[in-house]
């Protein structure tokens, strides 16, 4: 008797994301991309604008993006039309153009560091990358 209210009472395993579309996501859209850009813009937000420029431009790994350093950017005081990183997952090099856009991002936010720091810089520590 015990044993059919035992099995009564179990319920089916559902798995979380039954229903839910799995895999990669699709892309942003040009409408998405530009309001962001605006929302950072209009809160100042210098740092998140550049490396959300950057990451636009380079479709590099999140990881390889806040490694990058003012150096790889920069030639002197000016920001670089292309950039050549090797990606840390595969080895393999990378040479992306930065936009205006991106540019003048990156020139505002790299102001008055050194060559050696990083881009994405925690706001935590600013000596290291964003963990």
């Amino acid at each position: 008797m015990e044993t059919q209210t035992l099995e009564q009472s179990h319920k089916p395993f559902v798995p979380w994301n039954k229903g839910k579309v799995t895999g990669q996501k699709p892309p942003l859209k040009p409408r998405e991309v530009w309001a962001v850009r605006v929302r950072l813009q209009i809160s100042n937000r210098v740092r998140d604008l550049a490396l959300f420029n950057l990451a636009i431009d380079s479709k590099l790994r999140g990881c390889d993006l806040v490694h990058l350093r003012v150096e790889d950017v920069m030639q002197g005081d000016q920001v670089r039309t292309r950039a050549l990183v090797s990606q840390r997952k595969t080895g393999a090099p990378v040479q992306f153009e930065i936009t205006e856009q991106a540019r003048a991002a990156l020139a505002a936010w790299v102001r008055g560091k050194t060559s050696r720091e990083v881009i994405g810089c925690s706001r935590a520590a600013s000596t290291g990358p964003i963990q």
